[in-house]
Order: C-alpha cells, then structure tokens, then sequence
C-alpha cells in the first residue's frame, strides 16, 4: 500500500488535501509551519475507522496564499469549501496549535457541520510574557528557511538537545518548516500570534462536545490554557497528556491518537443516543426556568488591582443557617468570572425596586458601572451599594463547579436589612411581586378604600381621632397627592413619606357589597413636625388599642403574629368570613433571620 501521505489532491480552489480511509469523516487540520503530511501517523492509525481528510492550510503545502491581513475566518471558509466540494455535511474537527484555533473558528461558524471538536495544543488567552515572546517572534521572522529561526522552533518543541527518541519527530517537523513558504508562514504566524483570544466570548457558544488536549511540558500552550477552554465550552473536556511537549502529535502518536479516537467514539455513541430520543431544547429550557420569580441582586467584590467590579444576577439563594451560607451564581463566560473565582469574598446587594436602572448597568459591559450607584466598603471590603433592600458581606467559603456556571457560596459576615419594596424578574422582565398599584389605581372601582400598614424600626403608625380611637392611613381610592380624600393626599397632608409595598387584605364590606377594602403592607420615615394625631405604636402593643372597625381590628391581630413569624399572606374574602392565603408555600429550610451576626451592626 502507499504510504498515506503520498495520495494527495487538490480542490478546485487551490487547496491541498490528503484523503485516505473509509467511515465516518474526520477532518484533521495541521499548525503553522506544517502541512498535510505530519499527521501521516494518524492517517496510517485511522484509515480503518475513519474517512480521514487532511488539508494544507492556506500558504502551507500546496495551498494558495492567504490574505496579506488574514483572519481566522479565511481558514475556516477554506475548510468549508473544501467539505463542500467533497460533498460532507458533517465531520469531526481534529487540528494542532493554529488548527485548533481554525477548527473553533469552524465550529462556531457552521456548528450543523461539526459533530465533534480536539483541540490538541492549543492557545487561549496568552500570559503578557508569553505574548510578547510570540509577538516579538512574529516580527522577528526573517527569509524562507531561516536556519536560526528553525533551530529555536526546533529546540522549543522537542528540547535541546533533542532526545534520540524524538530524533525522527524532530526531523520530520524541521523539513516542514524548511519547505513552508515564507509569505505564507509570516502571514499565518502573525495571525497566530495574536488570535489567542478571538474566541475567549464565544466559546460559550460551542454545540459540538470538544476535547481540549495538551501535554504537561508545553510552555506555550500550557494545561491552564486547554482548562480554561473546557471549563467555557458546555460540552468541553481537558485532558493533560504527562510529559508530552507541543508536538506530542509526531513524538507520541499512538497515545495521541488513541485518546482523539476514544473521544470521537464516545462523541459518536452520544449523538446516536440523543437522536432516539425527544431533543432537548436548550432555549425553551432557558424560557422554562425563567418562569420562577426571582428578586434581583448585584453581585460585587474587589479584584486583584484593587478595582471593583460587580454584575447582575438572580441565581442567589440561602444556603445555611449554621453555619450562615449564601450563594450565587456566575456564568464561566462572564468577564468578571476570573474576578471573583480567584477573590477572598464577595457582597450581595438586593435589589429594591428603585434600583432597575442600576441593575440594567451592572448586567451591561459598561466601562464604570460603580459610577451609577452609591457604595461604601463593607467589613470584608467588598462593595455595598446604598439603598439596597438587603446586603450580606461574605468571606468566600467554597468556590463550586456546575457546567456552565461557577457557584460562590460565601460566609456571612456581616448583614442588614429594611423594609422596602424589592425588585422583581421573572420571563425576561422587571416585576412588582405585590399588587400593583398603577393597576389599582386604573381599575378600582370609585368608593374602594385603600389603606396601608406603615411600619418604622417595629412600630407602626396609626392616626387618633377626635373619640380616642386608633385607624390606620386609609383613602377613597389611591389617588395622588393633591386628592385629599384618597390615600396619598391624605399621607400628603401630613408631610408622611411612605413607600407601599406588598398586598396584605383585601375584603367586600359586609353592608355594601359594591365596596371593597384594599390594604397594603408598606414602610414610613418617621415625620419630621410634631402632630398630635399621629402615633407610631409598638407591634405587640396593638392588640391593646382601640380599633373601631372590626375588620381592621381583626386584620391587625393577624398582622402582629404574622410579622412575629415572619411569614405573611395575603386575606381575601369579606367582613366576617374569608381565607389567608400564603404568599409561598413554606421552603424545606428558611432563609436567613433577619438580626446581627455581631454586635452593634443592624
């Protein structure tokens, strides 16, 4: 039989090519400075199995020039050109060092295409030293086969000296680099030399499973680099092969090949099973999940330069109560992800619902998003944002990893709390979790009474009237401010800065059926003028008041030994008889209590 590397072929726009086998397609795609034929032992190992391609990149073999300004892109369109001119819809991408950033560059482009992705020695987000070596490299290229260049390549990739094992694999790499055109290397190296990060924001978006391999001793294309690419790929896996250096493909190529075939085999069994069954639709999972109702929270900690940085996240929830655990979630292709994986702790500011136009900036790109909002560093550092509903000051406890996202469980260390109304999100938008008022106030019937439970650090307020008796603020209708009969000018009238928050009551009266009664739970600054009527009176001692309504009365004794509990719901029916329903069903754990951790913090 010929050898492999031998049978080559050319595609009607230039490009080179190696075909040899039979079975399922698997494209192979070679580094800078080679061609085709230096994947020969893989030709040789595969042909049984597999319909194996390897093509000549372009300015490499005998394929044509690339452009003078090259682009990932012009490499991934001669690959495809060259599937379709072989008439394959669907392959695995195999490619080495360059190849690997070529064969990202296809599977992100024409992912219907590519079943499966390795990704041997490949390059991601190069350490400053290390690209400025590449880059003073790049500009440091001298004529066609620069014997100087060669040997430090050479010595880079096998050790010098060479060991006699390595000896072939070394000579079979420095023919290549003796023969590559040098318009052709020089482009495609400058390229390589700066395009470590052109899919650093777009792996994230990698449908095919992909195996990042690379060997313990390479220095340039370092384990770090394969891990991070497998931690930012959904289907991504590292495998570090011992000792091996970066063109373990030559020096050992029956582990190499043998760990690209069991990967392709098992990438293979899996998409056979998941074609019998129902597809899993990863959007309508997205859209699923979005249909529980969350709060909203700003994520924020100080980096290792000492900036602050911060995002948008509802994945929060509690953890523990002994000892106190939170957590939270961020997604492993976030800028911030390195941040706060690597930080001592973190903050989590809740959100109320004064704070959208915070929470759209800190989920944006935006250069300064500290510069929206007011902050202060918290006990541990980390960054508190004024006129959150709630903020919990962490230590990071455990840093935990789930697919596609990283979760941070932290350590309370210090907290606090207040009564204003949260902001919302549920399928893609802001929301208001009680009642909302701009709707009461566009529906309600004329004659609705609309009243409010205002409380203040545990009291709540009350107006006396002229008899001695105790009535909570109420009105004909929310209203506005300059409508004295309705709840706000009533509030208004006596300077009362009050911020209503969630539906408590509602209520038919029992000798008018065509009115209903309204109440909210809310939050009061005390006023700042002395009047005579208004009280604010402790919550145990309202049971001890003077409350005409009988309804009123009634729905204060639930309210006093709801807030005790810390578990509200929501009194729908009439006068005299009716239910509570619960806001929630009661969670297997409860969250934290609200109360200092240490002494002196509120």
């Amino acid at each position: 039989m010929a050898d492999a590397a031998t049978i080559r072929s050319k595609a009607p726009d230039g490009t080179g090519f190696i075909r040899i086998g039979s079975g399922a397609p698997v494209l192979l795609i070679h580094g800078v400075g080679m061609n085709a034929e230096i994947w020969q032992p893989q030709l040789a190992a595969m042909q049984d199995r597999f319909d194996v391609i390897a093509i000549d990149m372009l300015g490499h073999g005998s394929s044509p020039l690339p452009p003078e300004n090259a682009q990932l892109s012009d490499f991934a369109d001669q690959a495809i050109r060259l599937l379709d001119h072989l008439g394959l819809d669907h392959v695995a991408a195999v490619g080495h060092s360059m190849g690997a950033l070529v064969a990202q560059e296809l599977a992100l482009r024409a992912p219907a295409r590519i079943g499966a992705l390795v990704c041997l020695n490949a390059v991601f987000r190069r350490p400053p030293e290390l690209a400025q070596a590449v880059r003073e490299r790049a500009a440091a290229l001298g004529g066609p086969g620069d014997p100087s260049a060669i040997a430090a390549t050479i010595a880079r990739w096998f050790g010098n000296p060479i060991p006699p094992a390595l000896s072939d694999a070394a000579a079979t790499a420095r023919s290549a680099l003796e023969s590559v055109d040098a318009d052709g290397y020089a482009r495609t190296y400058r390229l390589f030399a700066s395009a470590d990060t052109a899919h650093a924001d777009r792996l994230a978006d990698l449908a095919a499973p992909a195996l990042f391999m690379t060997g313990s001793e390479d220095r340039n294309s370092t384990p770090a680099m394969s891990a991070a690419m497998a931690r930012l790929a959904p289907a991504g896996r590292c495998v570090v092969l011992s000792g091996e250096k970066h063109m373990m493909t030559i020096a050992s190529p029956q582990k190499v090949t043998q760990r690209i075939t069991d990967f392709l085999d098992e990438a293979s069994s899996a998409s056979a099973g998941a074609e019998a069954k129902p597809g899993f639709d990863a959007m309508e999972f997205r859209r699923a999940l979005g249909s529980f109702l969350t709060g909203v929270t700003i994520v924020t900690t100080i980096d290792e330069a000492g900036d602050a940085r911060g995002f948008t996240a509802n994945s929060f929830t509690s953890v523990s109560l002994e000892p106190p655990l939170v957590l939270v979630c961020i997604a492993k292709k976030a800028l911030g992800h390195h941040a706060f994986s690597t930080s001592r702790g973190f903050a989590i500011n809740i959100l109320s619902e004064a704070q959208k136009a915070a929470s759209g900036i800190f989920a944006s790109k935006a250069a300064d998003k500290f510069a929206s909002v007011a902050w202060q560093p918290g006990q541990t550092g980390n960054p508190l944002i004024g006129g959150s509903v709630a903020v919990f000051d962490c230590c990071m406890e455990q840093l935990v990893d789930a697919g596609d996202h990283s979760i941070l469980i932290g350590r309370v260390h210090d907290f606090s709390h207040n009564g204003a109304q949260p902001l919302g999100y549920c399928r893609g938008a802001y929301v208001t979790p009680g009642l909302s008022q701009e709707a009461l106030a566009a529906t309600a019937p004329p004659g609705t009474e609309v009243g409010a439970i205002l409380e203040n650090e545990g009291r709540v307020l009350f107006f006396e009237t002229a008899e001695g008796s105790y009535q909570l603020p109420a009105g004909r209708g929310l209203g506005a401010a300059n409508d004295p009969r309705s709840l706000r000018g009533k509030l208004a009238a006596k300077v009362i800065d009050a911020e209503l928050g969630f539906l408590y009551a509602v209520w038919d009266d029992a000798t008018d059926t065509a009115r209903t009664h309204v109440y909210y739970r809310g939050t009061v600054d005390a006023p700042v003028y002395a009047d005579g009527q208004i009280h604010f009176v402790e919550i145990e001692r309202i049971a001890e008041l003077k409350v005409a309504d009988p309804a009123v009365r009634s729905m204060l004794v639930r309210y006093a030994r709801e807030r005790a509990e810390d578990s509200f719901g929501v009194y729908v029916g009439n006068e005299v008889e009716g239910e509570v329903r619960p806001l929630a069903k009661p969670a297997p754990s409860a969250p934290i209590p609200s109360g200092p951790i240490h002494s002196g913090q509120r």
